[in-house]
C-alpha cells in the first residue's frame, strides 16, 4: 500500500524532527518526506491534521500469548486481544518475556509461535529461555533458539540462583555474540516479597524485598561480564542503587543497555494503598527516592528505554489477598499516555521523552539482532511503522474499554493524555479509529 500522510506534526527523535511534513510510503518502508517521489501515486491519503505522526513505539517487555489451556499446556499462540492492545497504543514492535507456561526453550516451540506472526500484527521479537522450563540449571541451545527466531535469552521472572549456571550462560553467550536479558534479582533475597521493604510494606505485613535483592545481583553480573565480554539488557531496573551501579558500568565500558517500567516511573508503594491488588506488580512499587532517580535515569538517557510490562492478569489472579495475588498488570495500550503523563508531570522535553519509546529502544535492538536497522525512527528508508497520535486529547482508563482481555490496571480511573488515532506496521493500516 502506497500511503500519504499530509498535514501532521511529524516528531521523529531519531533524526531531530519536530514540524509539519508529509510523509509518503511505499513498499512497506518511508520513500519520502514533504514532496512525493516523482511518479508516486498514493492508494490512500490519511489526513492528519491536528495529529502527530511519530515513530512506531517499541515495547521491550510485553506478554501477549494466549493463556495456557490446562495445567500442562503450553502458550503456543498470540493472544489476539494483546495484538490489537499493541495497535490500539501505537505499539509497532514489541519484545516478548519468556512464558513459564510455555518457555521457548527447543526450536520447534519458537518456530510453532512464530507461525502464527501475520502481517498488519506488531512485528514481536521472543526471548528464548536461559535454561530448559526456566528452571535455572540446563542451559538451553541458544545458538538454534537463535535461528528458530529467538533475539536474545532470558529466565524471565525465574532468577538463576546457581551463579555457575549463569557464568556458563554469559560464556555461551559471548561465544555466540549474543546477548542474555536478564532482570537483575537475587532469588534467595526475594524469596516471599510481594512488596518494596521499608516502612509501608512493615506496616501493611507485607513481606518486603530489599533493594540489596537488585544490587547484589547486578554485582554478580558486572562480574561476570568482565570475565566473559557477553552482552547484557538489564529489564527494569527499580532502585536508586541499582541506577548508581549500571552507570558505573556504563562509565567502565561494559556492553549494557537498561530498561524501566512504565509502573514504577509513575508509582510508589504507597499507592498500593489498603492492599489494592491492581498495585501488585514486579519488580514491586518502591519509594520516592528510587522513584526520583528513575526519573532521573530516563531523563538523562542512563536508561535507554521505558517499557510496559505489560502482563495480562486475569480477575481471580486479583481477587486473592495481596501476598497471594497474580503479579501484572496490563499496559500495553498505556505506554505512549504514560510517557506524555511523563512529560507533563516533570515537564520533560517531549521529544526527548518519546525517544524512550522509539529510538531509544530501537537503538537497543539494533545492536542484538540483525534486520532492525532504522527501527524507531521515520528517516527515508526506514521501516513504514507509526502512530497518528492527539497528543492534546484526555481520557479516562477504564479497564473494561480497553483491547487487553485483563482488567488489571493501577491507571484505572486516571485521566491520561494523548491517544493514538491510526497504526500503520509495514505500510500498512492496522488500526484506525475516530474516536
Amino acid at each position: 500500500m502506497r500511503l500519504h500522510i499530509a498535514h501532521g506534526r511529524l516528531i521523529d527523535p531519531a533524526n531531530g524532527v519536530d514540524g509539519r511534513h508529509d510523509l509518503f510510503v511505499a513498499d512497506g518502508r518511508v520513500v519520502a518526506v514533504d514532496a512525493a517521489p516523482d511518479g508516486f501515486h498514493a492508494d490512500r491519503v490519511l489526513d492528519a491534521s491536528g495529529l502527530a505522526v511519530l515513530p512506531g513505539l517499541i515495547d521491550l517487555s510485553a506478554r501477549v500469548t494466549q493463556p495456557a489451556a490446562g495445567a500442562n499446556a503450553a502458550s503456543t499462540a498470540f493472544a489476539p486481544a494483546e495484538l490489537r492492545a499493541a495497535l490500539a497504543g501505537g505499539v509497532t514492535r514489541l519484545v516478548m518475556p519468556p512464558d513459564p507456561d510455555g518457555a521457548l526453550d527447543e526450536p520447534g516451540k519458537v518456530e510453532s509461535l512464530m507461525r502464527h506472526t501475520e502481517a498488519g500484527q506488531p512485528r514481536i521479537h521472543p526471548l528464548g529461555a536461559m535454561t530448559v522450563g526456566l528452571a535455572g540449571e540446563t542451559l538451553t541451545e541458544m545458538g538454534l533458539l537463535a535461528r528458530a527466531g529467538c533475539i536474545a535469552y532470558a529466565q524471565g521472572e525465574h532468577g538463576i540462583a546457581d551463579t555457575r549456571v549463569l557464568w556458563g550462560a554469559m560464556r555461551y553467550a559471548s561465544g555466540l555474540g549474543h546477548t542474555l536479558w536478564l532482570r537483575p534479582q537475587d532469588p534467595w533475597l526475594a524469596r516471599g516479597a510481594v512488596a518494596a521493604s521499608g516502612a509501608y510494606a512493615e506496616r501493611l505485613g507485607l513481606e518486603g524485598l530489599p533493594p540489596q535483592a537488585e544490587t547484589v545481583a547486578l554485582h554478580t553480573i558486572f562480574e561476570l561480564q568482565r570475565a566473559t565480554g557477553a552482552r547484557v539488557h538489564l529489564t527494569r531496573l527499580s532502585t536508586a542503587a541499582g541506577l548508581e551501579l549500571l552507570r558505573a558500568a556504563k562509565r567502565e565500558g561494559l556492553p549494557v543497555t537498561a530498561d524501566v517500567s512504565a509502573h514504577n516511573l509513575h508509582l510508589t508503594d504507597v499507592d498500593i494503598g489498603f492492599f489494592d491488588t491492581n498495585f501488585h506488580v514486579q519488580p514491586p512499587l518502591r519509594g520516592q527516592r528510587d522513584r526520583d532517580a528513575i526519573h532521573a535515569a530516563l531523563a538523562e538517557g542512563l536508561v535507554d528505554a521505558l517499557c510496559s510490562d505489560h502482563t495480562p492478569v486475569t480477575p481471580q489472579g486479583k481477587a486473592a489477598p495481596f501476598p497471594m495475588s497474580t503479579p501484572g498488570a496490563t499496559a500495553l495500550e498505556l505506554l505512549l499516555s504514560l510517557t506524555l503523563k511523563w512529560v507533563r508531570d516533570r515537564r520533560q522535553p517531549l521529544i526527548e521523552a518519546l525517544a524512550r519509546v522509539t529510538s531509544g529502544p530501537g537503538a537497543v535492538l539494533n545492536t542484538i539482532t540483525a534486520g532492525v536497522a532504522q527501527a524507531g525512527q521515520l528517516g527515508v528508508g526506514a521501516p513504514a511503522d507509526l502512530c497518528l497520535a492527539d497528543l492534546d486529547a484526555e481520557w479516562l482508563v477504564m479497564p473494561a474499554a480497553l483491547q487487553s482481555r485483563s482488567a488489571a490496571s493501577p491507571f484505572a480511573g486516571m485521566m491520561l493524555p494523548g491517544r493514538v488515532r491510526a497504526t500503520v506496521v509495514g505500510g500498512q493500516l492496522a488500526w484506525e479509529t475516530s474516536v
